[in-house]
């Protein structure tokens, strides 16, 4: 075990080390002077050392000059006498080209899935995604876009009613992952009980019967993401939203049975 203590030398001081050979303790502190030993006269550079002690054999000699070198080496190291280079990270920027050729391949696969007209663009790098919408879109500071292709008429829904609506839901190819058209029934939802994705709820609790809104949630607002879901990743979803009708409910109790009425 070698133990070192040391303050920080300079360049033309010399160290004093006082050796023990039944503990080999080294301590260094800087002086003036030459190097002492206890009873050993150690005359040292940092090339060689020379020992002088009929008593010490040759190999002895090279351990200690060895020890020294080292012990040398560590303390210019540790006390900054070879200072680190500062680590430099090399930035990606941003290529125009691989971005046109990300939406035109984004475009591409739309095609093929036969996405709607006027379907929003996404262009996924990594983590990154920029949505690529025409001038009729509107997006919100939550994040939501939406576009309305017919604003519909009458009140907009509140908490507690029940909204009626028929739905198409798109992922970012532009594929249908879901259609209650293609089921032949509509879908029922009381507004605030939160059973709705949130940004499903936030883009249809401003319309109005008779309407027809393309809603773009983003990550945050979507659904839970896991093996136990539909979703398998964070992506934007689209939903062409047709809203049929606004619904009061009241609570209905009979006996020990309750439950809830809309008409």
């Amino acid at each position: 075990m070698l133990i070192l203590s040391s303050t920080l030398p300079t360049p033309f001081s010399t160290f004093t080390l006082h050796a023990d050979r039944s503990h080999r303790i080294l301590s260094a502190s800087p002086t003036f002077g030459s190097l002492f030993l206890q009873k050993k006269l150690v005359t040292c550079s940092f090339s060689r050392c020379n020992i002088k002690d009929d008593g010490v054999q040759n190999a002895d000699v090279l351990h200690y000059n060895k020890n020294l070198r080292r012990t040398f080496l560590f303390l210019l190291v540790s006390l900054g006498f070879f200072p680190t280079l500062p680590s430099s990270g090399k930035t990606k920027n941003k290529n125009p080209y691989d971005e046109k050729r990300l939406l035109e391949q984004n475009k591409r696969v739309q095609r093929e899935n036969n996405a709607p007209e006027d379907f929003p663009n996404f262009v996924r790098e990594g983590f990154q995604v920029n949505v690529v919408t025409t001038d009729n879109y509107v997006k919100r500071d939550s994040g939501l876009i939406y576009r309305d292709f017919e604003v519909g008429k009458g009140d907009c829904p509140k908490d507690g009613q029940q909204v009626t609506f028929h739905y198409v839901g798109y992922n970012e190819s532009g594929r249908r992952i879901d259609s209650t058209y293609l089921q032949g029934t509509p879908a029922k939802i009381r507004m605030g009980t939160k059973a709705l994705v949130p940004g499903f709820e936030e883009g249809i609790q401003d319309m109005r019967p008779g309407g027809k809104r393309r809603i773009i949630i983003p990550p945050e607002l979507g659904p839970p993401v896991g093996p136990s879901t539909f979703f398998s990743a964070k992506q934007f979803e689209v939903f062409d939203v047709e809203l049929l009708s606004i619904q009061d409910c009241q609570r209905r109790t009979i006996g020990f049975y309750s439950d809830v009425v809309c008409s």
